[in-house]
């Protein structure tokens, strides 16, 4: 299968995925390099234009890894679609957490104050292209100059402000947290799709937020839509 390629400057970063496997890191390490993720997607968030959902667009829709998937990181994954256009396609997976860390450590490698917070967040492994990177897909009755409406009700949000928000218990009722995104060059995602590599499913917020990731694959896939 080829590898996801680049993607659409100001929605994430533009940057080539090296070949072969690549190791998601865990929590601890993620902290280490939070404040660089999130300082940089909130300078890429002000440059960036609403996902299109257009004719034949996946965004906001599931796109699901069938048995014939060859590359073992995606085996049995469920990726969210926020974009697909013409430029390419780009998804966070849902149904791979890697583990929890404290809300309050987020917030001070952010510098924003954290005294008092107990909360934890889950993150995820959205996909093998910018791991150092956090994305924050969540409900949409948060908005900011940071957040991109996707699609019925599901937005996602590049700024720190969040954070903050959801200490304070202003921010969004669900989120996901996702470390790296999946992406796919012009054309390349469409190829895959015809060798049955990929499956695509009606998504909804149950099931995007829904915490029985054990399951979450299969029900998916009984979602899946057959195209003639």
């Amino acid at each position: 299968m080829p590898q996801p390629g680049r993607v659409r400057p100001g929605f994430f970063r533009t940057s080539p995925v090296r070949s072969g496997p690549r190791r998601v890191p865990g929590p601890a390490v993620v902290l280490v390099v939070v404040t660089v993720a999130l300082t940089a997607i909130a300078a890429t968030a002000g440059r960036s234009a609403e996902p299109r959902a257009g004719t034949g667009s996946l965004a906001g829709q599931f796109l699901v890894a069938t048995p014939e998937m060859q590359d073992p990181r995606f085996a049995r994954t469920v990726i969210y679609m926020v974009r697909h256009d013409a430029s390419g396609a780009q998804g966070l997976v849902v149904n791979r957490p890697l583990g929890e860390i404290p809300l309050a450590l987020l917030l001070e490698q952010t510098g924003i104050e954290s005294r008092g917070v107990e909360a934890t967040v889950r993150l995820h492994a959205g996909g093998p292209v910018d791991v150092l990177r956090i994305f924050v897909l969540h409900t949409a009755e948060f908005m900011s100059a940071g957040t991109l409406p996707v699609k019925d009700g599901i937005a996602l949000t590049f700024q720190p402000d969040i954070l903050n928000a959801i200490a304070q218990g202003k921010g969004p009722r669900r989120v996901l947290f996702a470390v790296g995104y999946s992406g796919w060059a012009p054309g390349q995602l469409e190829a895959e799709m015809k060798t049955g590599a990929w499956a695509r499913a009606s998504a909804d917020e149950a099931l995007i937020f829904d915490g029985d990731h054990d399951t979450k694959w299969d029900r998916a896939m009984a979602r899946r839509k057959i195209d003639l």
